[in-house]
This record gives C-alpha cells, structure tokens and sequence, in this order.
C-alpha cells in the first residue's frame, strides 16, 4: 500500500533523475564583456516550506550583500514563511512563494511559475545542487549567469565543510564569481541572522522575566524534533536532570514546539507561541540555546 511519504519519496527521486542534467555554470569569455558586467539584480531559488531550510539561506543572502552592496535580490521559494522570516533584510525586494499543496491552488502555484519567467535577473543562483524546482526555475530564468551550486572537488577539497547547506552555496557563489572575474572579498561564512529589531528583542526579554524571577543567565532547550532527529523522553529527562546539576547557577527554560509537546514533561519553565520571531527574541535574550 502507498503513502503519501513513499509517493513523495518516490516524486522527489523521479524528479531528480529528470532535472540532475539541467544547466550548467555559465561563465564570461570576453573581456569587453566583464568590463560591462554589473550585477544589480539577483534571484536565489530555494523552493522549500520548511522553516529550517529557509532559515539556511540567511548566510548566503548576507554573503550576496556583502558581494554585491548594491544589488536587490528576489526569493523562489515555497510556503507563506519568507516575508516573516526575511522582514528586515532591506536588500531583499520580492518574494515569489509557491503554495505548499500546488494541487489545491493550481492557478497560484502556475502564476508564480510564469511570474519568475516574467523577470529578468543580472544573477541566479540555486541554493541546493538536487532540488529539481530549483534546477528547472534557475533554467527558465531570464539571465545570462546562472549558477547551479554543482559538485565541486576542487572546493570538497580545499574548503571545510563544504556539504554544509548554508556554507556550501556560498563557497560556490565565491568561486563563480572569482571565475567572472571579481575580486576575492575572504570573511568567515556570516551567521543565521532573523536581524531582530529593538522592538522585537524588548518584547523577549518582557516574555523572559515572566518565566524566571530572578536574575540569573538562562539556558534555553528545545526538546520536540521530527523523525530520528527527536531523542527520546528518557534521554531529555536524563539530559535535563544532568544540566540542572552541572549549571546550578543557571536558569532553564523550554521553547515549545508548535505541537505544543515537551519532552522532559513540562518539568522547566515553558513558552509556546507560533510567531517565529518572538521565538527568536526569546532565544535572544537567553545566555545558551540547546536543541
């Protein structure tokens, strides 16, 4: 008998297998041409709904800021999330976001499609090598550079982490443009930044001095996690017991996950809430955060 996971397994391998030969890095030959390059509009394809996969391309929108100061840069992605998560990143101009079930909104998710074609862009980048959505919209794009974030051994080789889904798409973003003839800019990979506002981080701390009443540094744990990444409650209840003892001196609080479920029993001070952002400023005002 199927389920939707094997049919969703089974999709995501057939379109793999369709889109893996699709495109290729296209590069400057002419030198005239690199005079005139000026790159002021850029779109990265990450047509994902997942909130973890979303907030992975945070570093690479920095990096292509960083890069590019002057450029605005349009999003492909999937679900309702991104204006939220992406709300005071200025360079960030338009949001193009697929509905998460195409087949309840068809003439949506068909317009969003025909909107991106619509456009035209100086740069695309697509975020994740195997994303066959990725592929195929970086493919009907409007540019003359586009970059795929394909297998490198050069880079495996001589940068860390390069399988890393935030770092990998900017060490491919660096060596595309390093071949297009830019100047290298090195830095360390910029971090996940939701760029919390001063409203925002005032509203956490207000949420945080409701939960502990004193002024103890906190430790923030998240517990709840999908699949094989969520351990047991009989490991969160030992871990929890063993992080009492060994940071007496701390306070400790649970982040709930939008289920609503803990998995050391409610035994810490708890906050739920389905606003990322004012989870985000929670965590912010909290001296460590273990999930």
């Amino acid at each position: 008998m199927f389920t939707l996971k094997s049919v969703n397994s089974f999709r995501r391998r057939f379109m793999r297998q369709l889109t893996k030969n699709i495109g290729s890095d296209y590069l400057i030959q002419s030198e005239e041409n690199l005079r005139a390059l000026n790159i002021e509009r850029v779109l990265i394809c990450r047509p994902n709904h997942r909130l973890g996969n979303l907030l992975l391309i945070m570093p690479l929108i920095d990096e292509v800021s960083f890069l590019l100061p002057n450029c605005k840069i349009d999003l492909f992605i999937k679900g309702n999330l991104g204006p939220i998560i992406f709300k005071n990143y200025d360079n960030v101009d338009n949001i193009m976001h697929l509905p998460r079930k195409p087949l309840k909104e068809l003439l949506k998710y068909f317009w969003v499609w025909i909107s991106v074609k619509s456009k035209h862009y100086d740069l695309v980048i697509n975020v994740v090598d195997k994303s066959s959505s990725g592929r195929l919209v970086t493919k009907i794009s409007d540019s003359k550079y586009k970059t795929y974030c394909d297998d490198n051994e050069n880079l495996k080789a001589n940068v860390e982490n390069f399988e890393h889904m935030a770092k990998r798409p900017i060490y491919c973003l660096r060596n595309y443009l390093k071949k297009l003839g830019f100047a290298e800019k090195k830095r360390s990979i910029p971090s996940i930044n939701l760029k919390l506002d001063a409203f925002e981080l005032a509203h956490g701390l207000k949420i945080i001095n409701k939960l502990v009443k004193n002024d103890l540094k906190i430790i923030c744990i998240f517990t709840y996690a999908t699949d094989d990444k969520c351990y047991s409650k009989t490991w969160w209840l030992n871990f929890y017991d063993k992080l009492k003892v060994t940071f007496p001196s701390y306070n400790i609080i649970e982040i709930l996950p939008v289920e609503n479920l803990s998995m050391i029993n409610f035994k810490a001070p708890s906050f739920y809430s389905k606003d990322i952002r004012e989870i985000a400023a929670v965590i912010a005002n909290t001296a460590v955060f273990i999930g």
